[in-house]
């Protein structure tokens, strides 16, 4: 598979590196734009329209360097770029996979497991990834943003069980500083919360945002902070993504990751094996492989449960016990995620 070096890299994401705020305003959103940058056929521009038109595409440019030239195959172009399979309806498949809009307890708090909460903080992320399992929810209702905290925190505050917080979204890293600090120190503020996990793509697809404030910040922290990154291919780890990785790691925040099974992309023990060998060598505990969330649109990347219990095994032979993750399955009910 061909790729780009890091001199290849364009003016304008060497720009991206200094100022991540930037990187998501002049993320690209034109799949002809991001296909004339890539040197691919006009046609495959054209196919993408229609499905951008239903979930928009958002790409910042700083995976560009990762993504092989020319090569539509590619296992981190094919996470990004819009293909008309979205449009083809599928048995079993829906706008709410997991059943969160039921979950729901107040607007952006998710109750579906016992001790744990998850806030969906914002609507907003720095990709949208084709297999999103939140591309159909409502973030216009089910959003817990700076202004609509309080009904949130309230419900937090009346639950004793509750000893941890996920933020999500979007992606929570996605927030300023200032007002993820803020939003830090007032969940800090409920007694019985003890972990406080932020579920992330942000440090590999924009790795500029892992900077001196936001280590510092999640260090000193009352809450024990735990950074949990998605990434689904080696090739998403270049230089830059792994220094973004090593400053959460040495300021002491526990890193882990989780990955999603998907065909074309990492659907081989040997993909799989690069993957979590490449994440343990940066220090990140790969924690779950997830089976895909039957959401509406991305049907074509489900790969049969049977096949995924096959690479597990091939994987257990190869690798180190800590370097293999759980092959989980979320469902709509029950009290946690299920083991395959």
């Amino acid at each position: 598979m061909a790729t780009c070096s890091f001199n290849q890299r364009s003016d304008s994401v060497a720009v991206e590196a200094a100022d991540w705020p930037a990187a998501l305003a002049g993320a690209l959103r034109s799949p002809g734009e991001l296909c004339r940058l890539l040197g691919l056929a006009e046609t495959v521009a054209t196919d993408a329209a229609e499905p951008a038109g239903r979930f928009p595409m958002l790409v910042p440019r700083a995976l560009l360097a990762r993504i092989g030239r020319g090569d539509p195959s590619d296992p981190i172009l094919r996470q990004v770029l819009p293909h008309p399979e979205e449009l083809i309806s599928a048995t079993g498949f829906s706008t709410d996979p997991v059943g969160e809009v039921a979950g729901a307890c107040v607007p952006g708090l998710l109750q579906k497991y016992p001790g744990r909460s998850l806030m969906v903080a914002t609507s907003r992320c720095a990709v949208h990834c084709r297999y999103c399992f939140r591309r159909h929810f409502p973030f216009a209702s089910g959003t817990a943003t700076g202004d609509h905290w309080q009904p949130a925190l309230r419900q937090l505050a009346r639950d004793p069980t509750i000893r941890e917080v996920i933020l999500s979204g979007g992606d929570p890293l996605t927030l300023p500083d200032t007002e993820l600090g803020r939003l830090t120190d007032r969940l800090a503020a409920v007694p019985h919360l003890r972990r406080l996990r932020i579920h992330t793509r942000m440090p590999v697809v924009v790795p500029a945002r892992v900077g001196p404030d936001l280590t510092s910040m999640l260090r000193a922290a009352r809450l024990t902070a735990i950074v949990v990154v998605q990434v689904n291919h080696a090739t998403e780890l270049d230089r830059a993504a792994a220094g973004a990785l090593a400053k959460l790691v040495d300021a002491g925040i526990p890193v882990l990751s989780q990955s999603v099974l998907l065909r074309g992309v990492n659907d081989s023990a040997d993909a799989l094996a690069a993957l979590f060998e490449r994440l343990v060598d940066l220090r990140v505990i790969p924690y779950y492989l997830h089976q895909l969330d039957r959401v509406a649109g991305a049907a074509h990347f489900e790969v049969p449960q049977r096949q995924g219990k096959a690479l597990l095994a091939a994987l257990r032979r190869r690798l180190p016990g800590y370097a293999v993750p759980r092959y989980v399955r979320q469902p709509k009910q029950g009290p946690c995620k299920r083991l395959l």
